[in-house]
């Protein structure tokens, strides 16, 4: 690729960056159901990698700095395991404050699987190539290596249990079926706010002007964790809209990821104000804000979906 093709611009470079990682981990199959055929997520088969390579010397705190996890969501991988029958925690013997992870016998067994079918995998795309393509592939392997590594020396930080999409078909659907189980579950709102969500997103697809426009998708392990919409209001003011983050993803810093994507797509596309509208029930998502710059310009009482509320109106100057 010649210099002129990776563009001048910051955010030409941050779409090249992630269309890689859109193509690669569809090219690999992190994005399947289960990776490598098999009922375990990437992060889980991860997880088991590193066990079995540390030889039964590993905690579960030096295991989450490894991989970059948040402790609780690490937590709740190493207990489904353990249920499984897959790993053992065993209390040191030099520290029996600390728990050191293992495999059983089962579990030596489903990693034995699990890295015997990747190099099988690995082996079938290598095979296709030439070995002056394999050469280039792997020599660019380095240079991306090498480049991270050298980063991450700096006190960079690239590790993220999820990933963030561009929309896709049938994802609207999600959006407003997870909403309206959501929103019903933890606060006692009826089916009218699941109409308001069909009508924002129905909205926004008939009329998403991709220059002003933009929805992001948060992935984890393969499921549909999350989303958040920027919408274009005027020439110069932009709706955050519909910020949601799964039970099982909340604690891992996705919210403040969605929201920071949302402010830099804001101003990178010209806008001056970023707004949104929450309910003051929604604590978390204002404290996700506040922390933010947002600041609360205005508050209304009403009677929607079922409940009393106090609407309020944020804003963010870009």
């Amino acid at each position: 690729m010649q210099k002129d093709d990776l563009g001048n611009d910051l955010e030409t470079r941050i779409d090249a960056v992630r269309r890689f990682n859109r193509f690669f981990t569809r090219r690999i199959g992190v994005l399947r159901e289960g990776l490598l055929h098999s009922p375990y997520s990437l992060t889980e088969a991860r997880v088991l990698f590193e066990i079995s390579h540390r030889g039964d010397l590993l905690t579960a705190s030096e295991l989450s700095r490894e991989l970059g996890l948040d402790q609780g969501y690490l937590s709740r991988i190493l207990s489904r395991l353990e249920r499984q029958g897959l790993i053992d925690k065993v209390r040191s013997e030099a520290d029996g404050r600390q728990r050191l992870l293992s495999l059983t016998p089962d579990g030596k067994a489903v990693f034995s699987l699990l890295d015997d079918r990747s190099r099988e995998e690995v082996a079938e795309v290598l095979g296709g190539l030439s070995e002056e393509d394999q050469c280039r592939l792997l020599e660019a392997m380095r240079t991306i290596e090498g480049v991270l590594d050298e980063a991450a020396g700096q006190g960079f930080k690239f590790s993220e249990p999820f990933l963030l999409r561009p929309h896709e078909p049938g994802d609207m659907g999600w959006v407003v079926y997870r909403h309206g189980v959501l929103y019903a579950k933890e606060y006692g709102w009826d089916e009218r706010f699941e109409a308001l969500v069909a009508r924002i997103v129905a909205d926004f697809i008939n009329d998403y002007d991709p220059a002003k426009e933009r929805c992001w998708i948060a992935e984890m392990g393969g499921e549909i964790v999350g989303c958040v919409f920027v919408v274009r209001a005027s020439d110069t003011v932009a709706k955050l809209r519909l910020l949601l983050v799964e039970p099982e993803a909340r604690g891992l810093g996705l919210g403040a990821r969605l929201v920071e994507e949302c402010i830099r797509f804001a101003r990178s596309r010209g806008y001056e104000t970023l707004t949104l509208w929450t309910n003051s029930v929604l604590d978390a998502a204002r404290r996700v804000y506040e922390g933010h710059g947002f600041e609360l310009v205005e508050e209304e009482e009403h009677h929607s979906f079922g409940r009393d509320l106090v609407g309020q109106n944020w804003e963010l100057t870009l």
